[in-house]
């Protein structure tokens, strides 16, 4: 299991927007008048979605992320083999705000001001999104809001940066798969275009993907979580 953010100051976010869409009217998978399309109805960049015939396209994307000084991620691998909620004394639930917050806190500021969307995944992402942000606000003492000033849920089409983690988030968990045997089925056939993505950030970030990151690297982060006995 992979979870993952990018991040960017706040002002930036449309200009990041706007050079993202660039890059998919450059390869032709964004149209002038797929501009006046509804967002759903465009081209959308996803891990599942990367192939050979798009691979030129994937990796600018990879580029860019590495080039803009502004554009960072942290993302968390977990290896979920050993979990045992019933010793702890916890659910899922409880486990996985444990693991959110372990993947924003270290992003988090005090000074700073936030805006935090998150990825809508299933029915619950209104409930969970309620609940990250108590968690977050009571571990920062923000009762006045002054530090995350809201989290709010969105679609992945509605905005590129989204997207953007997605691809690093599937990178990521497509490396410790294959690394660890787990790939079934028909993605037992490596894709080398997923592969040649996974070296091209291999290759930026000068890290194997294998290993944590020191807590504190700004562009690539990477904690890699494994349970302690009966955790």
């Amino acid at each position: 299991m992979v979870i993952g953010a990018t991040w960017c100051p706040t002002n930036l976010t449309r200009e990041i927007g706007v050079r993202l869409r660039e890059i998919k009217q450059k390869h032709g998978l964004l149209s002038v008048a797929d501009l006046q399309r509804p967002r759903a109805a465009q081209f959308e960049a996803k891990w599942t979605k990367v192939s050979p015939g798009k691979l030129d396209f994937y990796l600018d994307w990879i580029d860019y992320f590495f080039d803009d000084d502004h554009l960072h991620f942290r993302g968390i691998v977990i290896d979920k083999s050993k979990l045992d909620h019933e010793s702890w004394s916890q659910t899922h639930d409880d486990w996985y705000y444990k693991m959110m917050f372990r993947l924003l806190e270290p992003l988090i500021d005090p000074e700073l001001r936030y805006r935090i969307f998150l990825d809508i995944k299933d029915t619950r992402s209104e409930q969970k999104r309620k609940k990250l942000e108590e968690v977050l606000r009571n571990a920062n003492y923000d009762y006045d809001h002054s530090i995350i000033e809201r989290i709010q849920n969105l679609r992945s089409h509605e905005t590129e940066v989204l997207q953007l983690a997605d691809l690093l988030i599937g990178a990521l968990g497509y490396r410790h798969r294959q690394q660890r045997g787990d790939l079934a089925g028909p993605a037992k056939h490596l894709s080398s275009a997923k592969l040649e993505i996974i070296r091209r950030i291999q290759e930026r970030s000068r890290r194997s993907l294998d290993r944590s990151t020191w807590l504190r690297e700004a562009k690539f982060n990477l904690f890699c979580w494994q349970a302690k006995e009966n955790e």
